[in-house]
């Protein structure tokens, strides 16, 4: 097995923190565009980078070899070439430096693993077989992915605001019929766009946990 512990699962807030990516191919254009999407700041190194990498909002570019220290820095970093020492000396330098590393389809040079995802608004699904078998994670989200419909991002907007409302008069949240709500066929009404029918469901049952 690439790691020889189970992970430890956790999503990484990146919104404006810097994170190096050492490639500039299509692997490493694949990495940009996601760590983009995150908001991290997003810094790429390669002798050669593709146009699509250049052209990210806000992506800077640095057109030659990386460089001895140059993670020093960083929040996180990824390598994506096709040079395992180049990988190995990024990874080295990371775990000198406390800079988390992964190296694409490296293991050995991986101080986290990257699962495979699927993204509804918030809602973020995972897969992953902790670096054993990125094929498998791949299949699984095809094969379940599609189950998470947009439906799912709406579903996380009325449960949130309906948190921060309670939060707002003072009640706790915990122990709140919020499983009832959720077996209660909301998913199905908003799926059918009767939305207010959702969130009266889901006020019902939050109502009867508080009485």
């Amino acid at each position: 097995m690439p790691f020889d512990q189970p992970l430890y699962p956790v999503n990484l807030s990146l919104a404006g923190r810097r994170c190096l990516v050492v490639g500039g191919g299509p692997v490493a254009l694949q990495k940009a565009r996601e760590l983009v999407v995150c908001g991290a700041s997003v810094e790429v190194v390669a002798p050669e980078i593709l146009d699509e990498i250049a052209s990210l909002d806000g992506v800077i570019c640095h057109k030659r070899p990386y460089v001895a220290g140059e993670v020093t820095g960083y929040r996180l970093a990824i390598t994506a070439t096709s040079d395992p020492a180049v990988n190995r000396q990024v990874f080295l330098e990371g775990e000198s430096l406390g800079v988390w590393v992964n190296s694409a389809d490296d293991p050995a040079n991986c101080a986290f693993a990257l699962p495979a995802r699927v993204r509804q608004g918030p809602l973020l699904v995972t897969f992953s077989t902790s670096g054993s078998s990125p094929a498998l994670s791949t299949w699984l989200r095809r094969r379940y992915g599609p189950e998470f419909g947009p439906e799912y991002a709406v579903l996380v907007e009325i449960l949130t605001e309906a948190r921060a409302r309670l939060l707002a008069e003072g009640t706790s949240t915990e122990g709140l019929n919020w499983q009832g709500a959720l077996d209660s066929g909301m998913l199905e009404l908003i799926r059918e766009g009767r939305l207010a029918e959702a969130k009266e469901r889901l006020q019902a049952c939050l109502s009867s946990s508080l009485d």
